[in-house]
């Protein structure tokens, strides 16, 4: 599933509740990546994205190295007080799991989804540097157009503009500047979700993690539960290991009825892996929950949240992190100097990741390094601004506590802690 080197990885010390503490050597890593790493790889797809990072390594950084997105001179305007910023990103093979659902059930409104998904990935990454307002959107839809029909693209067409309507009412504005749908059935075996974001943005307003100094706290924000403005429980799954989580958990059903939805040269051993069928029911506190839906709950936006935060305690807001792609692990990609990190308050892991980990037989090194396991937010901050923005938080009923906090020291390096017992990354 995920991969151990993570940035300049040197080593790692690892505990388990069900294992003696032991220090891996670099040959041990090798063979644990040869072995079980190499599900993940099988399947064509990187956790850290290696070759992607490779590619683009002698392209300019923007105006701040540190910040969660590239950040440029104002190209539009000419004006030096302000900065351009755009980002890409999409639902990624998620929509594979909305067709899967879609065939099934004659559900049409699952590709609602799939839109959020596509639009929040791009919109909480610009809000992780301070954008929160006046963000303009452009959506990319290609299609295999003898699998994916005219109602899905209304669907998620519809969708993304009625999420944009929601965001509005939160003071978040998005102006849909239309797109690019293309029937490239040659290409996209199903269907393919993405989207282009940009805004031009006051460098005064900027979050760009330079602040992220020893003695900050870090507030994690929960991924999982139903916030104020979510109409149902939200698995807290997000965008990222969507390709694991669907071969891990689902069952070889799949595979045999729908040839479509995964690439022909993948080995049968790396395909469809799982016990799961998307009807099986999971009980989530007084809620049954079918496994499809917690596959595809929309990746939760936190905008009406950081809209708060951000016009409210700006000042107190050292650094911001959205745990995507990396997990808990991402955010030792953006600090500004050597630092301990260290998060031993983690939250409880939610069932869908629980789901996961029991039918793939990943440890949870690899868990914490694919997914949120819990929480997908973080602010670097004080201790006093620290419960205001907790409050801020249970305001809309989004679950936040204080999970960790930043030390000094002369290498970086992460440790997580939690009834798991330890983890330690060394960068």
């Amino acid at each position: 599933m995920g991969n151990w080197e993570i940035g300049k990885l040197k080593g790692l010390v690892s505990f388990d509740l069900m294992a003696n503490p032991y220090i891996c050597s670099n040959s041990k890593i090798s063979q644990f990546q040869n072995s079980k790493m190499s599900l993940y790889a099988k399947r064509g797809v990187s956790a850290q994205k290696e070759e992607v990072h490779a590619a683009i390594q002698k392209l300019d950084q923007g105006l701040y190295p540190n910040a969660f997105c590239k950040i440029y001179a104002d190209f539009l305007c000419d004006d030096n007080d302000w900065v351009n910023i755009m980002h890409a990103d999409g639902a990624g093979t998620k929509s594979i799991l909305a067709y899967l659902y879609w065939k099934e059930t004659g559900d049409v409104s699952v590709w609602k989804g799939i839109a959020q998904d596509a639009v929040a990935m791009n919109l909480d990454d610009l809000l992780c540097v301070g954008v929160t307002d006046n963000l303009l959107f452009s959506s990319t839809i290609d299609r295999n157009k003898l699998l994916i029909t005219g109602e899905i693209l209304q669907a998620v067409i519809n969708g993304t503009q009625e999420f944009f309507d929601t965001l509005k009412t939160f003071g978040v504005h998005i102006h849909y500047l239309g797109g690019e749908t293309a029937d490239v059935g040659d290409v996209v075996r199903t269907i393919a979700v993405n989207g282009t974001m940009t805004a031009r943005w006051p460098k005064s307003k900027l979050v760009t993690n330079d602040k992220i100094a020893p003695g900050n706290v870090i507030v994690g924000f929960g991924s999982s539960g139903k916030a104020s403005y979510e109409t149902e429980y939200n698995s807290g799954l997000g965008s990222n290991g969507l390709t694991s989580a669907r071969h891990d958990v689902l069952s070889k059903y799949y595979a045999e009825k729908y040839p479509e939805t995964f690439e022909p040269k993948l080995n049968d051993e790396v395909v469809y892996l799982g016990t799961n069928k998307m009807s099986d029911e999971l009980t989530i506190g007084n809620e049954k929950i079918n496994v499809g839906k917690l596959l595809l709950s929309p990746t939760r936006t936190y905008a009406p949240l950081l809209k708060v935060l951000l016009d409210n305690y700006f000042e107190d807001i050292n650094g911001l992190i959205h745990c995507s792609g990396g997990g808990q692990t991402k955010c030792m990609k953006y600090l500004p100097q050597p630092l301990s990190i260290i998060k031993d308050n983690l939250f409880d892991i939610p069932p869908i990741f629980q789901l996961i980990r029991k039918n793939s037989g990943a440890d949870f090194r690899e868990m914490y390094q694919v997914f949120n396991m819990g929480h997908r937010l973080e602010v670097f901050t004080n201790e006093s601004a620290a419960q205001k923005m907790i409050e801020a938080a249970n305001s809309f009923n989004i679950e936040a506590k204080v999970i960790g906090r930043v030390e000094p020291a002369t290498q970086s390096s992460l440790l997580l802690k939690g009834s798991f017992g330890e983890l330690k990354y060394e960068y």
